[in-house]
């Protein structure tokens, strides 16, 4: 364990489009569902797993060819955005599906740090990725099914 600059820059990349919400909220609602209680624990855990984790972890040997994959992953979660600002700023459009992806705005953040991983070429990273996977996406699918 030890600081990680690049760590941190991951974390804050994906986090800070989600600093628009208090910027620019929805002017539709956003879509609710009551996720269980443990989903919801689950969730959240793999949010500040996410946040900490990785600026935490002091990395390996970086494998750069994980940058493609990290960087692909972000720019369409940075996309997504785009298209919620440009969209006309609708709840759904934080829930609906893109192509084959059922929740892409829950699931890109979760290929980010799973690419970070493989690239910094840390273990702690990916086990902080899936246990968001493990509560993120399925919490905003059945959020998005409610929508």
């Amino acid at each position: 364990m030890g600081f990680s600059a690049w760590g941190l820059a991951i974390g804050l990349a994906v986090l800070a489009p989600n600093l628009l919400l208090p910027l620019f909220p929805p002017r539709t609602s956003i879509p609710s569902s009551p996720v269980p209680r443990a989903l919801g624990w689950l969730e959240r855990a793999g949010q500040a797993l996410c946040l900490v984790v990785p600026a935490l972890t002091a990395s390996g040997d970086p494998v750069w060819w994980w940058l493609i994959p990290m960087l692909a992953a972000l720019a369409g979660y940075y996309a997504l955005w785009a298209r919620y600002l440009l969209g006309g700023r609708r709840g759904e459009d934080l829930y609906r599906p893109l192509g084959v992806l059922p929740v892409p705005m829950a699931i890109l953040p979760v290929l980010v740090f799973l690419a970070s991983a493989g690239w910094l070429g840390s273990a702690w990273i990916a086990a902080a990725a899936v246990v968001l996977a493990a509560g993120h996406v399925p919490a905003a699918a059945m959020r998005a099914a409610r929508g």
